[in-house]
């Protein structure tokens, strides 16, 4: 049994050094319950915590330096509430 490839290789441009996989963090407000667990367990410190209110009354995430994201979607993974995702910054410009 062959073993399958789980996760894509990053491309390679022309000097043959792979290229740098930049993701873009969606937070929904609206459903975030202010627990933190985004912000605290970031491994590239992507995210804070902001200054204004969410109509539940919590404060939301908000992201400081978005090119500091490579799409590990380890927010949307520790998120309770389902208020945050990452999507390739690829998908986004084609």
């Amino acid at each position: 049994m062959q073993k399958k490839k789980r996760y894509e290789i990053n491309e390679t441009d022309e000097a043959g050094v792979r290229k740098k996989k930049l993701g873009h963090v969606i937070i929904i407000e609206d459903r975030c319950k202010g627990c933190t667990f985004c912000i605290a367990n970031c491994p590239r410190q992507v995210l804070r915590a902001s200054s204004v209110f969410n109509k539940k009354g919590y404060h939301p995430p908000e992201v400081i330096d978005a090119s500091r994201c490579v799409n590990c979607h380890f927010c949307e993974i520790l998120c309770p509430e389902f208020a945050i995702y990452s999507v390739d910054q690829n998908d986004i410009y084609e």
